[in-house]
C-alpha cells in the first residue's frame, strides 16, 4: 500500500536503494517457504538465495521485482524478530561485498607467503 503512494508522489530514492536485499542474522534452520512468507508480504519476489555453507549460513539474498517493494521491506523488516533473532536487512552493495572477499584473499596470500618464507607474526 505504501509503495503505491511512493510511486504516485514520484519520490526520489536514495542511490543505495536497489531491488536486491542482503539479510543477516537469520536462524540457521529457516526454510525458503518461511522466507517467502516473511518477505512476500511486501511485494512480488523474483528470487531468494539462502546461504548454506559455513561462511554464509544465517544470511540470504532477496530479490524483488520492484524497487519500491524492496524499500518497503527494508523499512518494515529491519529489526524484525524471527525465532528470537532480530533480522538485519540491508540493500546489497556490490562494491562493499567484493571488498570483503578481496580482503580474505589478501589475508590468505599473506599467510601463504609467510609460510613459504618462514616468517611468523606471532614472535612479536
Amino acid at each position: 500500500m505504501t509503495s503505491i503512494s511512493l510511486r504516485k508522489q514520484n519520490t526520489r530514492l536514495p542511490p543505495e536503494v536497489n531491488r536486491v536485499l542482503y539479510v543477516r542474522n537469520l536462524p540457521f534452520n529457516i526454510t525458503s517457504e518461511e522466507m517467502y512468507d516473511i518477505f512476500g508480504k511486501y511485494g512480488a519476489i523474483r528470487q531468494i538465495r539462502i546461504g548454506c555453507n559455513k561462511d554464509t549460513k544465517g544470511t540470504a539474498f532477496v530479490v524483488y521485482e520492484d524497487i519500491y517493494d524492496a524499500k518497503n521491506a527494508v523499512d518494515h523488516l529491519s529489526g524484525f524478530n524471527v525465532a528470537n533473532r532480530y533480522l538485519i536487512v540491508l540493500y546489497y552493495q556490490h562494491a562493499k561485498m567484493s571488498k570483503k572477499f578481496d580482503q580474505k584473499k589478501n589475508e590468505e596470500d599473506v599467510a601463504k607467503l609467510q609460510e613459504k618464507y618462514g616468517v611468523s607474526t606471532k614472535d612479536k
